[in-house]
């Protein structure tokens, strides 16, 4: 029986996110044996710094990549949003897992975000999420926080903050839904690239494993990923300018929506733009050529200078 060597992340929502793809696999697969490795990554190192000030981009995977690379495990489960644009050579996205919600949720114990008072203390580790945020009510305060979702939480509980906003897929998983106080509406907080949806990397010349991991990619799933990655990279991969995207597959169309934002929210472009499900790349890249022409290289440019 061939052993499997799966690498994840260490923090508890890694692990049940690792833990829902390898009980696909084990259903359709019985005869391999997979076993967890949990690998410590440069992200996870950085707790005390603020996520938009960590150095590079990847930090997240660069470890599970270089434990791919030198065989320490066999295949690597992401979550999505944390993967580059270009994959390290000798590797390669080989799946994409059904993706959950996609949303940003509010988790307050003062209400909905439109309940909230002026001056109110929001929390998040992302730009794109205070950008979205302040656009729509500037009258709060965001204060940038690192940690996991739980020790999140933790600051709403003990009422160090008003609220904070995560991701909807990460409250599921954690089994902590009933905290939310509302899932926020995407024609406001459209959510990362990639978000909700988890991706498997393989060495790319083992063809075993990367047919193992299409065993599990859901194809609609893919095919919105593909365009949400394309538009990022379209705009300038790693940059530190605000970036939304989000695709939906409806029959053989795909909808991919975008955004681009200065990290205060003053400066935002939105548009959108469909095409054929069959060719997501293209989608994204028109869709960002369309934000080009109405200023986001600027925006990104000046995020870059900050």
């Amino acid at each position: 029986m061939r052993r499997i060597v799966v690498g994840s992340r260490g923090s508890r929502l890694a692990l049940i996110q690792t833990e829902s793809v390898l009980g696909q696999m084990r259903e359709m697969r019985p005869d391999l044996r997979f076993t967890l490795t949990k690998i410590t990554t440069e992200g996870d190192r950085a707790q005390r710094s603020p996520s938009d000030r960590l150095s590079g981009i990847g930090v997240f995977v660069k470890e599970l990549e270089s434990a791919l690379l030198n065989g320490r495990i066999d295949m690597a489960v992401h979550s999505l949003k944390d993967m580059p644009t270009e994959i390290a050579p000798r590797l390669s996205l080989a799946a994409v897992a059904i993706r959950l919600d996609p949303r940003d949720v509010l988790v307050s114990k003062r209400g909905k975000l439109g309940q909230l008072a002026p001056g109110s203390r929001i929390g998040t580790g992302s730009l794109r999420r205070k950008a979205q945020l302040l656009h729509h009510r500037p009258d709060l305060r965001v204060e940038m926080l690192r940690g996991n979702v739980d020790t999140r939480l933790r600051k709403v509980s003990t009422g160090e903050l008003d609220g904070v906003i995560v991701a909807a897929a990460a409250m599921v998983r954690l089994g902590c839904d009933g905290s939310i106080a509302e899932y926020l509406p995407l024609d406001l907080f459209l959510p990362a690239p990639g978000q909700g949806a988890l991706g498997i990397e393989v060495r790319s010349d083992d063809a075993e494993l990367t047919e193992l991991a299409a065993m599990v990619n859901d194809q609609p799933t893919w095919c919105a990923a593909v365009a949400e990655r394309a538009f990022l990279h379209a705009l300038g991969a790693g940059c530190r300018a605000p970036v939304a995207a989000l695709g939906q597959v409806t029959g053989d169309t795909l909808r991919l929506e975008g955004m681009v934002a200065d990290a205060e929210g003053h400066a935002l472009v939105r548009d959108s733009e469909d095409g054929s499900a069959t060719v997501p790349e293209q989608v994204g890249i028109r869709l960002a050529e369309k934000l080009q022409q109405r200023g986001a290289l600027q925006i990104i440019a000046e995020a870059r200078r900050r």
